[in-house]
């Protein structure tokens, strides 16, 4: 994904991810409720992010439609992630995160599922 997006455009992506197409105007009412945004900088940001091809606009209502999946952007975070801070060793991220909290017999045994299905 060669698409950068910054936190303040990935807030106005969530909604998107989170609820599907909707209007800029709906996705303004929620950040406003949700951050206290005003109509103004969602509009702006939705502009962003349309030129940067994540959103694709549509009429009638200014419909918008995410274009990147969530999960692409997951992903090249990570990936930027573990470059930056880790060395590009994931290894390294995985024993930070462990080391960060006491976590459930539950947690362990999921994280075994993800490990074993790695191998």
């Amino acid at each position: 994904m060669d698409i950068k997006l910054f936190d303040s455009e990935l807030k106005v992506m969530d909604v998107l991810w989170k609820e599907g197409n909707c209007t800029a105007r709906h996705i303004a009412d929620v950040l406003t409720t949700d951050l206290g945004w005003n109509i103004n900088t969602t509009y702006t940001l939705i502009k962003r992010c349309i030129k940067k091809g994540a959103i694709e606009r549509s009429e009638p209502n200014f419909m918008c439609h995410a274009l990147i999946p969530k999960e692409n952007v997951q992903e090249a975070e990570t990936n930027e992630l573990i470059n930056k801070i880790y060395d590009g060793s994931a290894d390294k991220l995985f024993a930070a995160l462990l080391s960060r909290k006491k976590l459930s017999a539950d947690q362990i045994e999921k994280l075994r599922q993800i490990v074993g299905n790695l191998e």
